[in-house]
């Protein structure tokens, strides 16, 4: 074929391309989506019962993930070797997301967002007596940073000192505990580990959809309804692609970029803007995080196929 280059005709082999080219616009986009979801979501949640924004949030998801998985993973997509971890794992996200869209109805997109990337540095704190990690000096750098910024957002007088601010930070652990969990799954398939994360939520609110008020609901809020069920779906399909194209501590940097479009959803939908002390605390929150990400990255060697690790609330 003209494209193979055989021992000794002297043309050079074509250079691979880097992994990032392959992931990272999957990653970039599906970043944008779950960030047009959150300020989708805290539009919902003033007029609209919570529960109801989370089932659309969860019921987008599984209605585009679990064709994906069946086609990728075949008819047997739903086994697994550890139902237990899966449905607690599962429970874990939908505890995070419904913390966190409750703390979207009293605080700022912006801040919110920036408390709840608080996760990786609780999971450091969990790698040990869950993981049997022993976490590096470098992982314990990147704890106190991040617990830094995240004081500095929470401080007397700043937009997020609030009791919801309490929701955020339960967000954050119930994230890190998901993310301990799904380091527990890596001899599950990961399309069955994908289609498990949308089960707890869809099953919880679609069962408590007949005692959920459901009224105000115009054209608007249906069409907002729509795009926060298509976005979640889309942005978790979007970064299990991204996660089985490239390394996982290859991508976490760029996790931080969602702050700017929570930044600029804030501004244009909500006309706010983080103050001085709290671009700081979100600052250090993403310098800790990725100081945490670069410390990893040293420690990961590439795999022939990538498994994949998912974020998003």
């Amino acid at each position: 074929m003209a494209s193979e280059s055989p021992i000794g005709t002297g043309a050079p082999p074509q250079a691979a391309r880097h992994p990032l080219a392959h992931a990272l616009p999957a990653f970039l986009a599906a970043g944008a989506l779950l960030s047009t979801l959150d300020a989708t979501a805290k539009v919902l949640v003033v007029d609209h019962a919570l529960l109801l924004v989370v089932w659309a949030r969860y019921a987008g998801q599984l209605a585009v993930v679990t064709p994906f998985a069946w086609h990728r993973g075949g008819h047997g997509f739903w086994r697994t070797r550890h139902p237990r971890i899966q449905w607690l794992r599962s429970a874990c996200l939908f505890g995070a997301t419904v913390c966190f869209f409750a703390g979207l109805r009293y605080l700022p997109l912006a801040e919110a967002s920036a408390v709840t990337f608080l996760a990786p540095v609780i999971i450091v704190m969990l790698s040990a007596p869950m993981l049997g990690e022993k976490p590096t000096r470098a992982r314990w750098l990147a704890v106190a940073a991040g617990f830094t910024g995240v004081l500095i957002l929470l401080r007397p007088g700043s937009a997020v000192f609030s009791p919801a601010a309490i929701l955020l930070v339960i967000a954050a652990g119930c994230n890190a505990l998901y993310q301990v969990f799904t380091r527990m799954l890596q001899d599950d398939s990961p399309y069955t580990t994908l289609f498990y994360s949308a089960v707890v939520g869809t099953l919880v609110t679609t069962v408590a959809l007949p005692w959920i008020e459901i009224d105000n609901l115009s054209l608007r809020s249906l069409g907002l309804f729509a795009v926060a069920g298509l976005c979640a779906g889309l942005g978790h399909h979007l970064m299990i692609t991204a996660y089985l194209r490239a390394p996982a501590s290859m991508l976490t940097p760029f996790t931080y970029l969602q702050m700017l479009w929570a930044t600029a959803y804030g501004f244009v939908l909500f006309a706010h803007l983080p103050d001085g002390w709290s671009f700081a605390g979100m600052a250090i929150v993403v310098a800790g995080g990725v100081m945490l990400a670069r410390a990893e990255r040293r420690n990961v060697v590439m795999p022939i196929k990538p498994l994949p690790a998912i974020e998003p609330l």
